[in-house]
């Protein structure tokens, strides 16, 4: 499998959740598949956490693109995301969804479910997914079809269908189209 890049990072948010869907994301020896996404894009995306400007906690969004974003919310969730776009502007795609591979209908749907699942926490953030040897994704030849809706969990911004979520007829999983 072939692994990406800063490139394929440095684009525009849009185009890189959606391209994410079908993608492997290797973190520590365990491979899964992504399968759902939100983009947030800049100061211009009240969802964003880069839309105040840089700050602390937001340093690494307005970073090199290709490195993870992680943080907490609600007192107990972390979520991750990829920084994308051109460094000085704060974007990244928040991946919400994985199928695990190799485990029969073990989809961890919603991003704290993932995390959680992978011992993702803070210290996992601003690592840089095109050089780290424990951490990075890669292309798997397939392609997912996906339906385009707004962003959960969101009281702005309500109206960007930036939320990209696979869709797999009822036999079928993303383990099933890696082992075609």
């Amino acid at each position: 499998m072939e692994r990406y890049g800063r490139d394929f990072f440095n684009r525009n948010t849009i185009d890189v959740a959606q391209d994410l869907l079908g993608k492997a994301m290797i973190y520590n020896g365990q491979k899964a598949i992504i399968t759902e996404t939100e983009a947030y894009r800049g100061e211009d995306d009240p969802a964003c956490h880069a839309y105040r400007g840089m700050t602390p906690r937001t340093k690494v969004l307005f970073g090199l693109p290709g490195f993870t974003y992680v943080y907490f919310i609600y007192g107990m969730y972390y979520c991750l995301n990829f920084v994308t776009e051109q460094e000085g502007f704060g974007a990244a795609v928040l991946i919400r969804s994985i199928q695990i591979e190799g485990v029969s209908n073990k989809e961890l749907n919603g991003p704290g479910k993932l995390c959680r699942f992978l011992h993702i926490t803070k210290e996992q953030s601003a690592i840089d997914l095109t050089t780290s040897p424990d951490f990075y994704i890669a292309d798997t030849g397939i392609s997912l079809p996906y339906k385009t809706t707004p962003r959960i969990g969101v009281s702005s911004g309500k109206d960007k269908l930036w939320r990209f979520e696979a869709y797999f007829e009822s036999s079928e999983s993303p383990n099933s189209r890696l082992e075609k």
